[in-house]
């Protein structure tokens, strides 16, 4: 089964003209400065502030901006959260700035807390997947990438190589991964698009190369009483991939050049919210991927202690 899209020749691939049109049928929806930045400045007296590129698309210029704990010690072990990777995922973005607010201090004496809010600012205005570029940065994190965003955040985390505990990226599951995303990604590489199902609920993905099963299971705990966890499909599976356990599914992150697996972290695992379902709100959303954070950090540090 397939369907069409409105952008490129069926079969063949995009070039640069199909890219163009894609892009200029993107129109800013809401403010990365407004949303993201003044937010992030608030919270400058509590956290030290980094601003690790700054990306130029088409003359509008975004500030990459980390938010580091405040007498970062070598010595302690790194905690990394990531969010807004693909920038549409809201509560990605908005979840990692309300831990911050509420919760940024918590481990201050116990652990190096890296909080990156927003790593595609383009997208996040534009609620899109993909970058300017018309690719996506959860598919790029390696060396030599296209893909600005995801060359920024590998450049900023390399000198932690090795030294980063814990990695959380927050993501979610929409219902327009069905109706815009992938359909535009098989029209983008000439594929047949091949519908799916959007399972309705919190989930998580883990490295099935490097499974972590204590800590995923930990984490779907501190979420479950927030947000309700998905369900398997039919055929057991949630998005193609059999559970590893109720509310986790692992493939190779690396192999997939995703964010979570680009330190190289011994706990790591990627959220997944369902916004759309009637059965939550943007605020449960929010404090899911809070919850989320929290119990990762406590099982890492609990787990070395």
């Amino acid at each position: 089964m397939s369907t069409s899209y409105p952008i490129g020749t069926p079969g063949q691939p995009w070039g640069e003209a199909e890219r163009a049109a894609w892009r200029a049928a993107q129109r800013k929806q809401r403010s990365h400065a407004d949303e993201v930045v003044a937010p992030i400045e608030a919270l400058a007296a509590r956290f030290d502030v980094e601003t690790y590129g700054r990306l130029d698309y088409d003359g509008q210029q975004f500030p990459l901006l980390a938010l580091r704990s405040r007498g970062w010690r070598d010595e302690l072990p790194t905690m990394l959260v990531t969010g807004g990777v693909h920038g549409y995922e809201t509560s990605g973005v908005q979840g990692a700035l309300q831990f911050l607010r509420e919760h940024g201090e918590d481990w201050s004496s116990r652990a190096n807390l890296l909080v990156v809010p927003c790593v595609s600012p383009w997208g996040y205005e534009r609620i899109q997947r993909w970058n300017f570029d018309a690719l996506d940065p959860n598919r790029n994190f390696f060396a030599g990438t296209k893909a600005a965003e995801s060359a920024a955040l590998l450049a900023l985390l390399a000198p932690l190589q090795g030294r980063v505990l814990m990695h959380i990226d927050l993501h979610e599951t929409t219902d327009t991964d069905e109706s815009e995303f992938r359909p535009a990604l098989a029209a983008r590489d000439g594929k047949p698009f091949e519908p799916g199902e959007i399972p309705d609920g919190f989930y998580l993905v883990d490295d099935s190369e490097r499974p972590q099963p204590g800590f995923q299971r930990a984490v779907i705990e501190a979420v479950a009483p927030v947000t309700h966890i998905a369900e398997p499909d039919a055929k057991g599976n949630i998005i193609d991939c059999p559970l590893q356990q109720h509310g986790v599914i692992a493939f190779a992150v690396s192999r997939s050049h995703l964010c979570a697996a680009m330190t190289g972290a011994r706990f790591t695992t990627t959220t997944e919210v369902y916004p759309d379902s009637p059965r939550t709100s943007p605020a449960q959303c929010n404090a899911a991927q809070v919850a989320a954070v929290r119990a990762a950090i406590g099982y890492a540090l609990a787990a070395v202690n």
